[in-house]
Formats: C-alpha cells, structure tokens, sequence
C-alpha cells in the first residue's frame, strides 16, 4: 500500500505507468499464515490484513482517480518438494531439508484456475452480495471484476480490438460462471499440475462451468480440458504503448 501514494504522484504528473495486483495478494493475510507454511511464499510478500484493505479500497476509486487497474494470477507453480514444507504442513516428505525455510523455499503461489472464485468470495464478504437472480449490486460486481480482470489487462498490452468483452468481432472467449455455488479447494479441485496451493482446505464460492476461446469450448467442469494441445497464438508484434 506504501506504492499508492508514488504512483498517484507519477499519474498527476503525467507518467504513463501501470500498476498491478495479484488474487493472493487480495484474499491472504500474513495473520494467517501458520510457521513454516512455504506455500505462501512469494515476492513481494503477502502483507497484513490492513495492507490488503487498503488495496481493495484503491480498487474500488478506479475509475475515478484509482491507480490500480487490473488484477491478475501472477501464477508461479513448482513441485511440491520446492516448497520444503515442514512434516506438520501437507504435502511433505520426509527430507531433512523440508524445514519449512522461507528464505530458502521456492517463491511462488499457484492459483491459475482458480482466481475467479478467488476474487468472487471475497467481493461477496466485503460487499454482502446477495446473490438476488438479477440483483443489482451482483451485477455490478460482475461487472467490475470483467473490468479489472479482462478489459483493462486486454487494452494494457493492446489487445483491446480482440480480447476482454463480448462484440462482434472480438475473439468470442467466454466464461460460463456459476456465481452460488461453494466448494473447498483439494487436490482434486486443482486444475493445474503441482498441487499445492495456500488456499488448500478453503472454501470458495463461484464455479467456472465452461470455458470458450475463440468460440470452441475448450473446458467444462464435468469433463474437464476436450483437447491437451495447446490453441494459443503467438504475438510476436510489439505491443507497449507510449506518450
């Protein structure tokens, strides 16, 4: 939170800079962090509850004067054994070395796959969604988490004519979200292939059902990915913007 205040300077002084945050970042708290938990380790750290209050409240000036703008996974996936997780911390083993050593242990958290329900839950708790059917605080916190989450990230790196909203003549990636239901992140909810994450044993709410890029459903909930080959496209042209 101590950055708010210098890129607030740098914006009314006319510099083109963006900044960032990340779904751990808005959903952790070191308060809650047990000793030797490596699983939350990562750079910068996860900060106090305070600090995170105060990034959610800079989210929420966006987008009057908030220097905050998109939210992203920041993902940083490793083996289990990386993490040198102590015994009283599963997944463990037996090493001498898994001492649980945040100095030594790999800085990462994984969260791809997951990041929706992520920041759903906690825009839930700290705007008391009801979740009406067409309710209209549910709608515009949808809305919100399109903005930080797919619009702004898009038309940071110029992709804004194909990626993050629905046109004609846009990409056509879709998110089919079951924003009700709950469910506890395991091992087996885990869709990326370490897996080991800080948010193991939490319970989130909303689900991604499908999953559409371009047009194709690539991944449903019941099935899970319909082909393990990569659909990418490579982006070779420079895409930074400049004053």
């Amino acid at each position: 939170m101590e950055a708010i205040p210098m890129l607030r300077e740098a914006r009314a002084q006319g510099v083109h800079i963006t900044a960032e945050t990340c779904f751990h970042y808005l959903s952790l708290a070191a308060e809650q962090i047990r000793n030797g938990d490596t699983r939350y380790k990562c750079s910068p750290p996860i900060r106090s509850q305070a600090n995170q209050d105060a990034l959610w409240a800079e989210l929420a000036r966006y987008p009057d004067d908030g220097v905050i703008q998109t939210v992203v996974s920041d993902h940083s996936p490793c083996t289990p054994d990386l993490k040198l997780l102590p015994p009283h911390i599963p997944p463990h083993t037996d090493a001498p070395s898994h001492n649980g050593s945040f100095l030594t242990a790999w800085g990462g958290v994984s969260s791809v796959g997951m990041g929706l329900p992520i920041l759903w839950t906690e825009f839930s708790r700290r705007h008391n969604l009801t979740f009406a059917p067409e309710g209209e605080s549910t709608k515009r916190a949808l809305r919100d988490i399109v903005r930080l989450c797919c619009m702004n990230t898009a038309a940071q790196v110029g992709l804004e004519k194909q990626k993050g909203d629905l046109a004609v003549g846009m990409d056509a990636d879709i998110c089919v979200f079951d924003d009700t239901a709950e469910w506890v992140v395991e091992q087996s909810t885990m869709l990326f292939r370490n897996k080991i994450s800080p948010y193991q044993g939490q319970k989130l709410r909303g689900v991604v059902r499908e999953t559409w890029l371009r047009g194709e459903r690539i991944f449903t909930r019941a099935a899970g990915f319909s082909d393990e080959r990569p659909s990418g496209k490579l982006l070779l042209e420079k895409r930074a913007k400049r004053n």
